[in-house]
């Protein structure tokens, strides 16, 4: 999801959020033993990596007119969401449907503890393959240290799910933008755009693997004006309800060290349009928090276009 991660207080549209909520502005973040040499490599070997998967999904959407109808999601199909990973769903809604994904986390950073929610996004298929959403305010607060608090920016978007591609690989591309609505201090300063490219690969015997590139940018901000995201995830569907996943996320803001993350956990669905979900996720340096606890509730409603 978009919004992932916390405090200190900087949010990027959900990919970064829940953890969709939580790390600290970019020029704040230290990484154990990296140099900046080292840092600066690694973060332009992400922008280009992005850059290039992004570039590979302009070039497929260009050579495709028009998504064909049968090959998009359906009403019929179960839910699939944007949480509990920082990865994106590369699937969208269906034509005629509202889905309601919401989540709480609890985040400790060092001595300091703080909470948000409810993370909310709201996602409407408006036709084949084509989706708008926004993420709603949230709300941040420190719970067992001093810190800011508040709700962060309303983030609307549309994403476009391109594929399948040959090898039955889905694709989607996003494009969004998180408004100047909440307060400065856990959202920082400005319009924060950002374009996004989520995919998806099933492999055998329920295991899959999927992924997400991000290029978020600040420009009121003096400082730590563009971010890369990359995410890469190992998931097993253990029964028709259950599924779980590991997942890396690392951050590389220009000017700064990265953060990095390993956030496991799993899904339940009640039925095909409702879920449950839960994760865990642990800092891999400095600038990572601590820990990140999350529990979450998701459900769809069909054929509002009827």
């Amino acid at each position: 999801m978009l919004l992932k991660f916390i405090p200190a207080r900087v949010e990027y549209p959900r990919g970064l959020a829940d953890l969709d909520s939580q790390l600290p502005p970019p020029q704040r973040r230290r990484a154990i033993g990296a140099s900046p040499v080292f840092r600066n490599r690694l973060g332009a070997v992400a922008r280009l990596a992005g850059l290039a998967c992004m570039l590979l999904a302009a070039l497929t959407a260009a050579a495709t007119t028009a998504a064909r109808a049968d090959g998009c999601p359906k009403p019929s199909d179960e839910i699939a969401t944007d949480r509990p990973d920082v990865t994106n769903s590369s699937i969208v809604v269906p034509v005629g449907s509202l889905q309601s994904e919401n989540g709480v986390n609890l985040t400790g950073r060092d001595a300091g503890r703080s909470i948000d929610g409810s993370n909310s996004r709201w996602r409407l298929g408006i036709a084949p393959c084509l989706e708008v959403l926004v993420d709603l305010p949230t709300w941040f607060g420190s719970v067992k240290s001093p810190g800011a608090s508040g709700f962060s920016d309303v983030a609307p978007a549309i994403k476009w799910q391109i594929s399948p591609l040959p090898g039955k690989i889905d694709l989607s591309i996003a494009a969004g933008v998180a408004l100047p609505t909440g307060a400065a201090a856990i959202a920082g300063r400005g319009a924060q755009p950002y374009i996004q490219l989520p995919w998806s690969w099933e492999l055998h015997d329920g295991w899959g693997v999927s992924g997400m590139f991000t290029e978020f940018f600040r420009p009121a901000e003096l400082t730590g004006q563009h971010m890369s995201e990359a995410t890469f995830v190992i998931e097993k569907k253990l029964t028709e309800r259950i599924s779980m996943f590991t997942e890396y996320v690392g951050d590389y803001p220009d000017g700064a060290r990265p953060t990095q993350l390993i956030n496991s956990g799993g899904v339940y669905r009640i039925t095909p349009t409702q879920q449950l979900d839960l994760h865990v996720a642990f800092g891999l340096n400095r600038n990572s928090p601590n820990y990140i606890v999350g529990l979450g509730y998701s459900f769809r409603v069909d054929g509002l276009f009827r």
